[in-house]
């Protein structure tokens, strides 16, 4: 499967994971007792292929399991890269791989996550990663990766969109009111509160209702002193 090499994924990872995403620290010196990190990253690979990475790791602070130890110690690492056919979502290609972990025998599961391949990510698709691959099936950590990497499947309908639109020199797609005239939307009914099919959302596209820009891209307009292409302003969220 073509994809970034490993140690160019590790050196993402790394840049972009020193990014603090976590709430303010407690006040005080509380002691650490344990980190989790949790990356997916989205790639285009070509017009119908989406290439989605994750990667979680487990570590415990510098001294707690060895106290003459100066760095932190990781525990877990285990790493996913999906090539997924788009706009199916269906998976086409699988890599797992187990960097750090606490027996020799845990990197033996690793050739059962090959079970993902011909599946789709989309509805349902957390429930088969359950039956599949649930407890004694596979291993805790890369089955709540997969979960996590799920969702990003969806997150990259827009992207592709936006990503050809740049290639092809044509406008940003999602700053287009008219949006509405496709059927992308339908793709979130039910999927949380504020699509529930019942829904003041989704009973505004059904009329036809012109969808507007999200807030964060509001925001983001205004930050850079930026109006909507119809001469909306971007502060009213």
């Amino acid at each position: 499967m073509a994809q970034p090499t490993r140690s160019a994924y590790i050196s993402i990872v790394t840049i972009f994971a020193t990014d603090s995403i976590l709430p303010p620290e407690p006040d005080g010196a509380l002691p650490i007792l344990h980190d989790r990190e949790y990356r997916v990253r989205a790639f285009r690979l070509a017009a119908d292929r989406i290439l989605i990475q994750g990667a979680v790791r487990d570590q415990k602070p510098p001294g707690l399991y060895l106290q003459i130890d100066p760095d932190p110690i990781t525990i877990h690492h285990m790493q996913i890269s999906l090539e997924v056919r788009f706009p199916q979502l269906e998976i086409v290609a699988v890599d797992t791989h187990f960097e750090s972990y606490p027996r020799h025998e845990c990197p033996s599961i690793i050739g059962h996550y090959d079970k993902l391949i011909g599946l789709s990510i989309a509805r349902g698709f957390t429930h088969r990663v359950r039956d599949l691959f649930g407890g004694p099936r596979g291993c805790t950590h890369t089955t709540a990766l997969l979960q996590a990497m799920a969702p990003i499947a969806m997150q990259c309908f827009w992207s592709m969109r936006a990503a050809q639109a740049k290639i092809d020199g044509l406008p940003d797609p999602i700053l287009d009111r008219r949006r509405h005239d496709d059927d992308m939307w339908r793709k979130s009914i039910n999927t949380c509160h504020v699509w529930d099919e019942v829904g003041e959302a989704v009973a505004r596209r059904e009329a036809g209702v012109p969808e507007d820009a999200p807030v964060f891209l509001r925001s983001r307009l205004a930050e850079l002193g930026l109006t909507m292409p119809d001469g909306t302003k971007t502060d009213d969220h």
